[in-house]
């Protein structure tokens, strides 16, 4: 004759479950984890969830489990699809039950779920190539994060001949929401790039400088690589510097005529809508 019922609180019920999904390994070792116990204890779990025709209690509850694990390596998968096909499907799995049981998702979205993920590839035993493997996943997750930022308007690019000339050397441009600059060591934009056209003749993933703005545009995420002047202008804009240092600043690395060359790419970047405002304070 089957023991009755156990009527477990709905928080606690909620609580064991979630010690349950959570935990990694197998669902037998998940409801014998401390977190679990504090909760219930593993010999009423008949009283609580009743077997099937085909599954224990502990096996109906497994299924939820995996189905954890699954959406959490697919949420990030979605998030870091160059890092996953550099490490591979196994591997890459390991590192997420790895990661999750570290760092859970504290939210009800999962948008932000591999916010500590690059320090954890960085930190991970047997990643092969590392370096290059966590610069990956640093640059994934500001595109993540572009993803998700907040849509801002667009400064028009016709109000740049609207500004006095004797204003640039104060003014002040503010960047869109859905902006990010990112200097790596390593070719991870190329690499992206090739996972993102399935092509299988990746680039080298050795040492190589690059500078990225990630940007939305119409909805669409763009990855613009640039060289040090460029970057370091466009840094300091976003950093909020008035324009006529950030000028200064840039110039020194320009040969040619500097000034064309940093209005040139002013021009482009509000072209593209980077910059959402531009404030000129009054002298």
């Amino acid at each position: 004759m089957p023991p009755p019922p156990l009527e477990l609180p709905l928080p606690r019920l909620q609580r064991w479950m979630q010690a349950v999904i959570e935990q990694p390994g197998e669902a037998g070792e998940a409801v014998e984890s401390a977190a679990a116990r504090a909760e219930l204890d593993p010999a009423e779990i008949g009283r609580v969830i009743l077997p099937s025709k085909t599954l224990t209690s502990v096996e109906r509850v497994g299924v939820y489990q995996g189905m954890y694990l699954m959406r959490m390596v697919e949420a990030l998968e979605n998030d870091f699809p160059a890092l996953a096909h550099f490490l591979g499907g196994e591997r890459f799995a390991e590192l997420v039950t790895a990661y999750v049981a570290a760092h859970p998702s504290r939210s009800y979205t999962l948008n932000r779920l591999g916010g500590h993920f690059p320090e954890f590839v960085r930190s991970f035993p047997g990643i092969r190539r590392r370096a290059f493997a966590a610069d990956l996943a640093r640059f994934e997750d500001l595109v993540t994060e572009v993803f998700d930022a907040p849509q801002s308007p667009a400064w028009p690019a016709e109000e740049i001949a609207r500004i006095p000339e004797d204003a640039w050397e104060r003014a002040v441009l503010r960047p869109v929401e859905a902006l990010r600059l990112g200097s790596f060591g390593y070719p991870v934009n190329a690499y992206l790039q090739s996972v993102k056209d399935e092509n299988h003749d990746h680039p080298p993933t050795g040492r190589k400088a690059t500078r990225v703005v990630i940007y939305r545009k119409s909805y669409e995420i763009w990855r613009l690589e640039l060289g040090r002047p460029a970057y370091a202008f466009l840094s300091a804009l976003v950093r909020g510097r008035p324009f006529g240092k950030a000028v200064a600043q840039a110039t020194q690395g320009i040969q040619g005529p500097a000034g064309e060359q940093v209005f040139r790419w002013l021009r482009d970047w509000v072209a593209e809508g980077m910059f959402t405002r531009v404030e000129v304070s009054v002298s």
